[in-house]
């Protein structure tokens, strides 16, 4: 009888390998970064070779310390840093250009072009999301008209596109070429209803069908490992990363929110089994689906730049020696000084969607120090996290009365505190923060049987700590206007 269920975790930063067992315990794991390629100002590129070597490095060091017999293992579950886009040849499974990575901006003529007719929401009836650099339809697009000989390629049928849990699954299959409908909701190729890709979109687009993975439900057996330490056992789950924290923060009724606070911010509302349409400057996606049952929507806020500012602040101006300083420095004062720190390096994701704004601290004197700055860092993710609850909260007529946090920043016990007290609700931690690669492998074992419903999976949930508002209303509403005031002095920077 298999006892563990195992995930790969493909991040932006970092590739990562977990073990988990019946209860939702991590029994091993192994983690490896790799390269940031900047290339030009506003884009950033991965090496999707590098990755698929990052993943193999991390399943052998993870399977190696862990000691876990193979015959124990009922699944892979795969998560992904969504929208990231990777295009390869067929035959040789060579990349054709490097990965674009969900936060490039590359595509903003693409973009523009495209809105001249129906605006930023040309597409959104369709496929829940506004016209932006951050998805992958328009970034394949870009690979097709700029690499020589690539759009002859794709149209002889002889190049595949995918997210990069399409290549990583592709790699360990030795030639599946699937995605799931969370992924494929961040594409703005696909029909939010139909879950299919979208005939007239592809046209408008010039993107050849046969490029596409095989759109399949985040829970089912979509084929087996093909060589390796792990050779023989089924890939059966596949999430984008930020739905697999919801599914592993166990959010499965209506109404239910998680936030993860990883290299940008995302919170998503389960919302059942009808798309939410938003006016609040939200995106409408894919929760998940498990099987042949009916997929489930969520609402999401997405926030590109939140522990990436803690490590510009390290790499760039080498405030801090490793991201886990912030804390530390940001405690030498006891205010922020009057400054805040709007990070809008790749423009404003929600609720603005303005990829004409550029990153700014506001309100600077003599008086302001490194600790500061620090704690502005800090607090610019926690004010982003209002804004998304507040635009939530509008949509969907659902006051939320907690959140469920989880990701690398919940550790920082400082900024956790003035989440709540910004939001003036608890703040709660699971024991296990690593929910993302948690939600894959529990996709993987429901397809396989070593969990059999979402009871078993909710009793596994449990809470570590809890963070109540402090906070009194009247500061809580001056420093939240003031956050206010600074983000519109990011506007329309970009000529």
């Amino acid at each position: 009888m298999a006892k563990y269920s195992v995930a790969v975790d493909q991040g932006t930063t970092s590739t990562r390998f977990m073990i988990f067992d019946h209860s939702g315990g991590v029994v091993g794991i192994a983690q490896k970064e790799h390269e940031q390629i900047y290339p030009k100002p506003g884009w950033v590129e991965h090496n999707p070779m590098e990755i698929w070597q990052r993943t193999q490095e991390v399943i052998a060091e993870g399977l190696q310390t862990s000691k876990v017999d193979i015959k124990d293992i009922a699944a892979v579950g795969i998560t992904n840093q969504r929208e990231t886009t990777v295009v390869w040849e067929k035959a040789t499974g060579k990349p054709v250009y490097n990965a674009i990575v969900w936060q490039d901006t590359r595509t903003d003529q693409i973009i523009n072009e495209f809105g001249k007719e129906g605006g930023q929401d040309r597409f959104r009836a369709k496929v829940g999301l506004p016209l932006a650099t951050y998805f992958s339809g328009p970034k394949v697009k870009w690979i097709l008209d700029n690499v020589d000989g690539a759009r002859a390629k794709a149209e002889k049928g002889e190049l595949l596109f995918g997210n990069i849990d399409t290549w990583v699954i592709w790699n360990l299959t030795g030639g599946v070429h699937v995605t799931d409908v969370t992924n494929a909701s961040r594409t703005m190729l696909m029909n939010l209803q139909t879950l299919d890709w979208d005939p007239e979109i592809l046209g408008i687009m010039g993107i050849p069908r046969a490029m596409l993975p095989k759109i399949c439900a985040s829970s089912e057996v979509y084929g087996k490992v093909a060589a390796g330490p792990l050779a023989g056992i089924p890939v059966a789950g596949d999430l984008g990363d930020q739905q697999a924290a919801l599914f592993g923060q166990a959010c499965y009724t209506p109404g239910e929110a998680k936030n993860t606070y990883g290299t940008g911010c995302f919170m998503l509302l389960n919302t059942g089994t009808k798309p939410v349409p938003s006016t609040s400057g939200l995106l409408t996606t894919m929760g998940y689906k498990i099987g042949d049952q009916p997929a489930v929507y969520a609402l999401e806020g997405s926030i590109a730049i939140t522990g990436a500012l803690v490590q510009w602040i390290r790499d760039n101006l080498g405030m801090i020696q490793k991201s886990s300083d912030i804390e530390d420095l940001a405690k030498t004062v006891d205010d922020n000084g009057g400054i805040y720190f709007v990070p809008a390096f790749s423009g404003l994701f929600a609720p603005y969607w303005k990829s004409d704004a550029r990153g700014a601290i506001v309100g600077l004197t003599r008086y302001v120090n490194k600790g500061h700055i620090a704690r502005a860092v800090l607090e610019a993710t926690a004010f982003q996290t209002r804004e998304v609850l507040d635009a939530m909260e509008k949509d969907s007529g659902v006051h939320l009365t907690a959140l469920k946090v989880d990701g690398g920043m919940v550790f920082n016990e400082l900024l956790m505190q003035f989440q709540a007290d910004i939001l003036n609700v608890p703040v709660i931690r699971p024991k296990v923060a690593e929910t993302t690669a948690l939600g894959a492998a529990y996709a993987a074992g429901l397809a396989t049987g070593l969990w059999s419903n979402f009871d078993e999976l909710r009793a596994n949930w449990g809470k570590d700590k809890e963070w109540d508002p402090k906070m009194a209303a009247e500061k809580r509403d001056a420093e939240y206007a003031d956050w206010k005031r600074a983000v519109t002095r990011t506007f329309d920077w970009v000529k």
